[in-house]
């Protein structure tokens, strides 16, 4: 049995805290078959962190960030609407394919997922954007937003193409949606999410389970999943014996994030350690040393 996730079309580009390229982007997914999985299931990630859910069983958005459920309702109403109308949508496309597919008679698991958004470059100015379609895993369907034509890259596509490509009101809207509606989210969320950040320091800590495990550097309590951790040996960074956690979501609309250390106690104690932490939003580093005073741990 395959198994559908929301990322499987890519989500763009990655960010440090010096990019410039922001994003706004809708992922979603309709499935078909015995699975667990809700039918229709989305999510909206602002600089690829995530900042709404929606599903097809409570047909609602829900907010994901502390700042965004303090945003008002306009993006949740917004695109609580425009949830319930693509089920509807990718719940039929999904029966059309099955059946171009020659899989009307498959018990298994189908799955038809769309990425929209955009994208904003706010040094240059350039804007560019993304709606695409994807059937079990394999690209299907995608606008081109220069020629606002259909690009289909397998057969089954093709009847597609020349009924999108012929619809032209439909294909100017979401030209529209793209580059005029979806930037003006971006930019609002953006200063927004700005404006709302706390200026306290998230909580920085050194933990270390035994003498001999790596030493983490463990940060929560952000309001921003735009965060940099980086470890010093002498003022110089250190990538060699440095193991990269996720930036991981809280229940309470923070994040988290952890770097492991692997260095032996007489290292550390005849070089200069550092746990360096950057975030968006704050304008001073939070720097942590490695000694044996900052390091906590349950031994003993």
């Amino acid at each position: 049995m395959k198994v559908f996730i929301l990322m499987i079309l890519g989500i763009g580009h990655l960010h440090t805290l010096s990019a410039v390229i922001h994003s706004l982007k809708h992922f979603i997914t309709g499935v078909s078959g015995e699975t667990n999985f809700p039918e229709l299931s989305g999510e909206g990630l602002l600089d690829n962190g995530q900042v709404a859910y929606f599903d097809s069983n409570t047909k609602t958005v829900v907010a994901k960030t502390e700042w965004i459920r303090k945003y008002g309702s306009d993006y949740m109403d917004r695109h609580t609407q425009f949830g319930v109308g693509i089920f509807l949508f990718l719940k039929n496309q999904l029966q059309v394919l099955k059946n171009r597919f020659n899989q009307s008679m498959s018990t298994g698991v189908h799955g038809l997922q769309l990425m929209i958004g955009c994208e904003w470059d706010d040094e240059t100015g350039v804007i560019d954007g993304v709606d695409q379609y994807g059937y079990d895993g394999e690209d299907f369907i995608s606008l081109d937003l220069e020629t606002l034509t259909w690009i289909a890259p397998v057969p089954q596509a093709v009847i597609t193409k020349h009924m999108w490509d012929n619809n032209r009101a439909q294909n100017d809207y979401w030209n529209y949606y793209i580059t005029r509606e979806c930037i003006d989210w971006l930019k609002e969320f953006l200063e927004y999410e700005k404006s709302s950040l706390r200026t306290v320091s998230p909580l920085v800590s050194l933990l270390q389970k035994t003498p001999s495990s790596p030493v983490t550097c463990h940060t929560t309590g952000l309001y921003s999943s735009r965060v940099m951790v980086t470890w010093k040996k002498d003022g110089q960074e250190q990538h060699d014996d440095v193991e990269i956690g996720e930036t991981l979501p809280n229940d309470d609309g923070t994040f988290q994030k952890s770097v492991h250390l692997t260095v032996k106690p007489e290292e550390w104690k005849n070089h200069k350690y550092q746990c360096v932490v950057q975030v968006s939003g704050i304008n001073e580093d939070i720097i942590k040393v490695l000694t044996e005073d900052e390091i906590q741990t349950n031994r003993g």
